[in-house]
């Protein structure tokens, strides 16, 4: 005897419809609208592959400017955006610099590694209203960092903090950019 299917119940090899009539659950033919019955397992699942399938296709590569609107200064012309788990579990690991000009803003985070990484950078770290919580300048590779009263961290090149005079309590500023091609100095929509 065949085992049955877990998910639809039919023995394997035989579809649903076949499945029906010979249980004997037969329907007149005016009441059948498809030839088999939807399953709610098939219809979560296929709700589940098109959200999946959808972000897949069209990925979000959001990039913003960043403004210290205490000091009126530019933390970041072209700031990457970290807000999915694939993108803050990669953060800059791969690079070999920061331009001046460009970050990653993690969020949500409240701790920051520097393993594996190959250059120093500046932390920001920022509460809910975009105030400065923590800074933290020129954190060398293989280091830990954290704020527990953080929402975000930006990371920065080495040196911004300094180059900015930016302050704890500093107010930030996050604006969308269009990039019209790669690298610092995309357009402003």
């Amino acid at each position: 005897m065949s085992r049955p299917n877990e998910v639809s119940g039919c023995p394997r090899g035989q579809p649903a419809a076949l499945l029906e009539v010979s249980q004997g659950a037969r329907q007149p033919a005016g009441e059948r609208t498809s030839g088999k019955r939807m399953n709610p397992f098939n219809w979560i699942k296929s709700g589940l592959r098109s959200r999946l399938f959808a972000r897949r296709q069209a990925p979000r590569d959001l990039r913003m400017r960043v403004l210290n609107l205490t000091r009126n200064t530019e933390l970041a012309n072209c700031m990457e955006v970290a807000d999915t788990g694939p993108k803050r579990n990669k953060g800059l690991l791969g690079r070999e610099r920061l331009l001046p000009g460009e970050g990653l803003w993690i969020i949500p985070c409240e701790s920051v590694h520097t393993f594996w990484m190959r250059f120093p950078i500046d932390l920001v770290y920022l509460d809910s209203k975009n105030r400065i919580s923590k800074l933290v300048s020129e954190v060398l590779p293989w280091r830990l960092s954290a704020c527990l009263r953080a929402r975000s961290v930006l990371e920065l090149p080495a040196g911004t903090i300094r180059n900015t005079r930016t302050e704890p309590g500093d107010t930030l500023e996050f604006s969308d950019i269009s990039l019209t091609g790669d690298g610092p100095g995309a357009q402003q929509r």
